[in-house]
């Protein structure tokens, strides 16, 4: 019976991961053409007001002073994380820069540890290390067949793609001061309406407007940005995130068919060894922290849903 109850999240969830991978191919293909300005500032605001529409719809309380201001410098640190994602996907291969992307849950330790003090365990170090061991071989050995990347700067993604990753860090843990005071639909709110009107001196034209024929696309970014969030939050609102979880992988995979179907990449043999290392860290920094979670409430740790 639970098989059969988690057998939609799973495919939810599996179909929102592909979506991901979907618009990060989308804006590898439109961003060098459309403008990397002008496809952030229209993508969201299109998610800013499908956002807010579904807030009010809802009728969800209007946040604290306190709540805006924090989700207000929450939103800003969003959009340099978008900027610098978009930016190294134009200058990446696609699956590279998924693979090197899931290297900010082995951040989230010693940002937690910053932020709010957290303890980062041995076993969270040990795989940090580990993990950035596999960074260092897929980044070594990413140059692939095929696929070329002429007229990009493969330096510059790689630190745009490592600033994301430690912005994505700090994103996730803010979020954790905030997640048990605010539901998912305010966050994803702020998280779409703050970026939008920060660029709104793009929207409106003072750097020029994006041809027409590129609104559609931006519309379409936008939508699909906000139902991936809708879809994982439905996901993980009908099964346990730890059988959800290790699914977010699946991303490199889709990363690399759209990668070669409308990129022509195909990446050589290390990127997809240091992929496997860097996620079998992230899955023992995930597992290690449910264990460590249910010692401290005394809960037995094999208590998982059948």
């Amino acid at each position: 019976m639970m098989t059969r109850l988690l057998a939609m999240p799973v495919l939810i969830a599996a179909v929102a991961i592909a979506m991901g991978s979907g618009i990060d191919a989308l804006v590898k293909g439109v961003a060098p053409g459309a403008g990397l300005h002008h496809l952030l500032a229209w993508r969201f605001l299109f998610g800013g007001v499908i956002a807010f529409a579904v807030f009010r719809a809802k009728k969800r309380p209007r946040p604290s002073s306190a709540a805006i201001r924090f989700h207000t410098m929450r939103g800003l640190l969003q959009l340099f994380c978008a900027f610098t994602f978009f930016y190294a996907l134009t200058q990446l291969r696609l699956a590279e820069a998924t693979a090197l992307g899931f290297t900010a849950a082995l951040l989230v330790a010693p940002v937690a540890r910053i932020v709010i003090g957290e303890k980062i365990s041995l076993v969270a170090v040990g795989a940090a290390l580990l993990g950035f061991g596999g960074v260092a071989l897929a980044v070594w050995g990413s140059g692939g067949t095929g696929g070329s990347v002429e007229g990009t700067n493969r330096t510059l993604g790689l630190v745009s793609l490592f600033a994301s990753t430690i912005g994505y860090a700090f994103v996730l843990v803010l979020l954790r001061l905030r997640a048990t005071r605010e539901d998912a639909t305010t966050i994803a709110m702020f998280t779409n309406v703050v970026p939008a009107i920060a660029m709104l001196p793009v929207t409106v034209g003072l750097f020029g407007f994006p041809a027409l024929a590129a609104l559609p696309l931006f519309a379409v970014l936008g939508m699909l940005g906000y139902s991936v969030w809708f879809l994982m939050t439905l996901a993980y609102a009908r099964a346990p995130a730890q059988q959800l979880a290790p699914l977010e992988y699946t991303a490199l995979i889709w990363s690399a068919i759209f990668g070669l179907v409308f990129f022509d990449e195909l990446p050589g043999w290390p990127l997809w060894a240091g992929a496997v290392i860097i996620i079998a860290s992230c899955m023992i920094v995930a597992f290690e922290s449910h264990f460590r979670t249910r010692r401290a409430t005394r809960m037995p740790a094999s208590d998982l849903p059948e």
